[in-house]
Order: structure tokens, then sequence, then C-alpha cells
């Protein structure tokens, strides 16, 4: 999401009077006789139970977006922003060549973040608001108050911002952004699902333009050479780029999924259904002791918001490293070393596998992989052997699977090394009333090898009941993580009473989710807590 957050404006009638492209913008669904959308500052997910939606809600000022039921039935998504009129995109282009007259008054400042202060400035140098500028020498340019905003818009925009796709980088709704080519583009929106936008791409000088503007401004340019282009975005985001009608045959195309600044916490997962609380307690009392674990699903069905909401249940005080390909795991721990792979097809590249070694020999407490896909896994594992705990996002639909990659190439672990994984969980995206939720459909603990039959013995002890849409455990009293691994690090004499832990916390989440603490940074003071202080340093009684 972008640094700067903007002003919102709190009702349609505010931003009627404020802004003439909204009331432009209602003046024509008029026309097209559209109901009068209803204003929202800001919507939540139990706006996806509305069947025919019609609203608008606010982004940032100057813009807004609006979700309706087009006449085919599709969700379309408008991006409603100020235009700028044929007379005005001449204005525009004469205060931009002036501003490269008035370039040199200022130093750039080496910040991407910090520049777009200094083109205000500049602005502000070129041009004056509703009086003519009688000085001799570089005089400035007379313009209205609404010109100065709609330049001030589109100079940042287009500069600094990502251009004609600014609103949908601003929109903190949206998941993933898609051009598969001349014509619409289209996202995901965590909402309503995939939503058709008004933002189209007509030509193709003007999607590779984009494309090549884009890539070259995070230091990957696509061009003919370079078809093919993965890069991080300035805010985080990453971006799939794809570039020529050679190889991408209804033109240059692109996939960006954008980064959350924010990671969604354990209690707001608990409270859409993703998991239990006794799940998640469960998970809560394995990390926090250092049990090794997959988060498997297909793609796009939440693995890396699960990692990260689960993230917190590692001890406050552990020295935790992440090693990713691209920056998607974010810690809360005081000592997070967080590693990224360099990757650029030179001799000076940083591999999976480099920073996984690298991570080995700084001892820490907790390796958290973003996705093992390769050789790194035989790495990983034998980090699981030397006592270093692990946990990773892997591609694989059930625990079957999961194992049969693991053991095969190019990860090749022996099959007699996989039980040093304790724990697999499996996440999907599953349709459910009309819309795609996502769920954790099972857990399951990993005992031992098995050599009679030379396979790893699996014990499921959570599952998703579709039909109720609950989670069920049937650990209870039956789990060999709980009772046989963690009951024995923590000293029980009996190691059933690990049960009466899991249902303390069990209580805790809930008790959370019933003071509506959902903001992960309150999540995790109440996990650290309870961590240093026991059940007397939580802000709430059970």
């Amino acid at each position: 999401m972008p640094d700067e957050e903007r002003p919102k404006t709190k009702t349609l009638d505010e931003a009627e009077k404020k802004f003439s492209h909204v009331r432009e913008y209602l003046v024509k669904l008029q026309e097209r006789k559209i109901p009068q959308p209803d204003f929202y500052e800001d919507i939540d997910r139990s706006f996806g139970s509305v069947k025919e939606p019609n609203l608008i809600y606010a982004v940032g000022d100057p813009i807004f977006i609006h979700i309706y039921k087009g006449e085919s039935g599709e969700i379309e998504y408008n991006v409603i922003e100020t235009r700028l009129e044929e007379d005005e995109q001449e204005l525009y282009d004469k205060v931009m060549d002036r501003l490269v007259d008035l370039a040199y008054l200022e130093e750039v400042p080496p910040q991407v973040n910090k520049i777009g202060k200094v083109l205000i400035t500049l602005l502000d140098k070129a041009v004056i608001i509703g009086k003519k500028d009688r000085s001799f020498l570089n005089p400035r340019i007379n313009i209205t108050q609404e010109q100065y905003d709609k330049i001030k818009y589109y100079l940042l925009r287009n500069r600094v911002g990502y251009g004609k796709l600014e609103p949908l980088f601003y929109d903190p709704h949206l998941e993933d952004i898609h051009c598969t080519g001349i014509g619409q583009v289209t996202t995901i929106h965590k909402i309503f699902g995939l939503v058709h936008t008004n933002i189209i791409f007509d030509k193709d000088q003007s999607l590779d333009k984009y494309i090549v503007d884009v890539t070259e401004r995070v230091e990957r340019p696509a061009s003919d050479a370079k078809s093919v282009v993965d890069a991080i975005m300035p805010d985080g985001s990453r971006g799939n780029f794809i570039y020529g009608r050679d190889i991408s045959l209804e033109g240059s195309s692109f996939t960006v999924r954008k980064f959350a600044a924010d990671p969604i916490s354990i209690t707001q997962l608990i409270n859409w259904g993703t998991v239990s609380c006794e799940l998640a307690a469960y998970l809560w009392i394995a990390l926090e002791n250092g049990m090794n674990l997959f988060v498997c699903g297909e793609t796009a069905s939440g693995k890396t918001t699960l990692l990260n909401a689960i993230a917190a249940f590692i001890k406050p005080d552990d020295k935790v490293f992440t090693v990713e390909n691209t920056p998607e795991v974010t810690m809360p721990h005081d000592v997070w070393q967080h590693l990224v792979t360099r990757e650029s097809g030179k001799d000076s590249d940083v591999t999976y596998l480099d920073l996984l070694i690298a991570a080995l020999r700084s001892r820490p407490n907790y390796i958290i992989v973003g996705e093992i896909r390769g050789e790194e896994g035989n790495i990983a594992f034998q980090a699981m052997q030397t006592g270093h705990p692990v946990m990773s996002t892997f591609h694989a639909g059930n625990v079957q699977t999961m194992i049969q990659r693991i053991t095969g190439h190019p990860i090749n672990v022996p099959i007699t090394f996989v039980d040093n994984l304790n724990l697999c969980l499996i996440q999907q995206a599953v349709h459910r009333d009309g819309k795609f939720i996502r769920r954790c459909l099972s857990l399951s603990e990993l005992e031992r090898y098995y050599a009679p039959e030379d396979k790893i013995i699996t014990r499921e002890v959570f599952t998703w009941n579709s039909i109720h849409d609950t989670h069920l455990f049937r650990g209870l009293f039956n789990s060999y993580i709980l009772e046989q691994k963690i009951a024995k690090i923590l000293g029980y004499k009996d190691p059933r009473l690990i049960y009466n832990e899991m249902d303390i916390r069990t209580k805790i989440l809930e008790r959370m989710i019933e003071e509506e603490i959902f903001d992960y940074n309150e999540v995790w003071e109440v996990i650290k807590a309870y961590h240093y202080k026991g059940a007397k340093g939580l802000p709430f009684k059970l």
C-alpha cells in the first residue's frame, strides 16, 4: 500500500460538494437508470452477503470506488477519479515542461517515498493560483484551485505512483490485480471476489509502455530481450510481467499480488471461520514449544496469511529468521532477521539455499521459509534434525501429496527423515453459499516412520465439517504431539493435563473475539502478556 494515507471523505454529499468528478459520475448513473448507490467511508466482509451490491466507498480523496452488479450479473468495480479534459491536459503538459526547467532548484532525495514532496515543491514554484504572477523572470503559470488539485494528483500518480492503476494500489480490499492483455483490468476483491474494473488498456503501445515504465522503476526493465520479469514493487507487492505479443498472444500482461502492510490477526481469521479457537489454541501451544509446521494448500488458498497470523504464537523472546524470495512474512518479534533472495541471473545471486545455510549458522530459535519448492527443502529438514524449528508454506492439497513431493525430485528428502516435520495444516479456498471462502481443512500430526511399509504414520487431529462449517477436534486425549512431545518438554507428570492448558488458551482467544481485539499488534500484546505473566497479565477476565 502507498506510504502516505489520503484523507477520506465521510459522506456522499460531502464528496459531491468537494469533487466535480463525483457529481459527474452520479449524473451518468442517473442517465443509465442505475439507482444512486449507498455511500460508506469503509466496508468490511459483512458486505459480501449482499446479493445485489450497489455502493460507493472511499479509498482516499479524491478516489472513490463504485461496486455494483451489472446487467450481465458480473460484479463491476468502477474507479471514480478526477479526469483531465483536453484543455486541462494541455495545461498539464505545459506545467510538466515548466517543472523540467525548474528541476535544478531541488535536490532529488535517494528515498523514493520523499520524491513526491520535492515534486510538490517544484509545482508550487511553477504555478500560481487565482492571480497573475507579475515577476519578470520565470513567471509562474496562472491556474485555478481545481486545476491545481487535478495537476497535483496526476503529477504524483504518474511520476511516483502507479499511473492508471494507482487507485487499485490504494484500495486495501484488493488482493490481486490482473491484466491478461488488451482490454479490461480485473482484480480479486477480498469481499466480492473477481471483479471487472473500468480501467482499460486499449492499445498495445499503451500497455507495453506501462509495463516498461513500471519495471524500469523497480530496476528490472522488461524488453524483447527479457520478456518475463518478476519484481517487487515499491510498496512490497509482488509483480509478474510478460512483455510482447510473441509470447502473450492477447498482448503484454501482468499480475500483481498486493502487499498488506498490516498482517491479518489470528482472531480475525477465527472470526471469519478460517480456523476455530480450539485449532488456534493447539497451534499456539505447538509453536510456542518449537514444533515444525508446514502450511499447505493450493495457490491463493491463504497459506501466507495464516502463516503470518500464527507466527505471533512463537515465543516473544525467540530469535527468528525468515527466508523468502518475496517479502511477505511479517514478524512482530524484537529479534527478527529478514532475509530475501537476490536472483538476477548473475554470479552475485543469493539463493534460498544460501540464505538457509546462513540462517543455520546464526543459531536462530525459529526459521520461517516463505515457500519450499526445491533443494532448499532438504536443508530445511536438516535444520529440523539439528533442533532448529522450521515453519513454511508448501504447495500440496493433502498430507500424502505433501510427503510425495518432499521425497520426490527436486526436494529429495529421504522418507525416513520426513517425521522430523511434526505438523501439516491443509488450507483451501472452498465454494460455499455462492462465494469462495478460505478454510483449514485439516491439521495432521506426523508421528513416525513405519519401516515395514516404508511410510509415515500420520494422525488427523482437526478436521473441517463442510456441512456445518465447523472444525472438529479429533485429537482430544489422542494427540501424539501434545502428549508425547510437548507435555514431556513442559515436564507434565500426567501428559493429559496438557489439554487443560489448551482449554485456557481457547478461552483467551474466545475472549479476545468477544472484546473485538482483531488488530494484529493488539493480539500480539495479549499473547505476550500471557507468556510473561499468565492469566494475571490479560486485559480481561477469563
